[in-house]
């Protein structure tokens, strides 16, 4: 029993004391895979669910408020005036928000952020980041204006007066960088590079983003391929640094710059639509 090499004496070298069976060091359990493909499939099926309780909720709204506010829009208006589609669309997303911060945090049991992605940067970057989105956005003000397209395209409408103007100015720089570099340059870049590599993943956000802009801007093929341009610069300074914030923050600078230049070109919005 002594020689038994499964009996370690408390003498050699401090092993554990006489009579204890060794065991194999155990390996850690290998990480949960958080944002599956099943994930994905389950957010597009509540997707149509997510619209249609938007737009109850906003004509909901609309009918409780109307005696206090004085509005003359009939509910078919509502459905196209721009503030109460971007609200409508503000709703959308907290739906769409909500679904992934359940499955992150009580399915996955993973930090919502970090699990799609997000790292903290510096100041110095943060700055950097919004100086490169605004350098984008100048570059592409700049070859829209030498290839100008003869055709308007349905964005263009929803510009329609001064407070629609300030609406979809402050929802395309707080609300609509955030959540959809969290759905594109988060979850689906995340899946993609898992399954086919950075590279692809890259490419395929990028195409992917730009489709989602197509109905804005259809037939303006200009514009659709600027913005087929900028996901690539997004997806790339995702790819590049491994980190969401990188794009959300180029996301925001680009936007503002938009913005920002549309303000001071029409006369603080007042010549808007003219």
């Amino acid at each position: 029993m002594l020689n038994d090499p499964l009996i370690l004496s408390s003498e050699e070298g401090g092993t554990p004391p006489e009579g204890t069976l060794a065991q194999a060091p155990q390996p850690p359990p290998a990480p949960r895979e958080i944002w599956t493909w099943r994930d994905l499939l389950i957010m597009l099926a509540c997707i149509p669910f997510a619209l249609l309780a938007s737009k109850i909720a906003v004509l909901i709204g609309y009918v409780v408020l109307r005696p206090f506010t004085g509005w003359r829009l009939n509910a078919e208006l509502v459905q196209s005036e721009t503030v109460f589609l971007l609200v409508q669309q503000c709703v959308f997303y907290v739906f769409i928000l909500g679904f992934l911060v359940l499955l992150a945090r009580v399915y996955h049991e993973q930090p919502f952020w970090r699990s799609l992605g997000w790292k903290r940067p510096a100041a110095r970057h943060v700055a950097g980041y919004l100086a490169g989105g605004a350098s984008l956005a100048l570059l592409v003000s700049l070859i829209l204006f030498m290839q100008p397209d003869p055709q308007g395209f349905p964005l263009e409408k929803l510009f329609n007066s001064r407070t629609a103007c300030y609406a979809i100015g402050a929802f395309a720089i707080a609300i609509a960088p955030v959540v959809e570099e969290l759905v594109f340059r988060g979850l689906l870049f995340a899946l993609v590079e898992r399954a086919a590599g950075t590279h692809l993943a890259v490419v395929a956000t990028a195409v992917l983003f730009a489709g989602l802009h197509v109905p804005e801007y259809w037939p303006a093929w200009n514009h659709m391929l600027m913005i087929l341009v900028v996901g690539l610069v997004f997806s790339m300074a995702r790819g590049r640094t491994g980190s969401l914030a990188p794009s959300i923050v180029l996301h925001i600078g680009y936007n503002t710059l938009m913005i920002a230049s549309l303000f001071f070109s029409s006369q603080h919005f007042r010549a808007v639509g003219r």
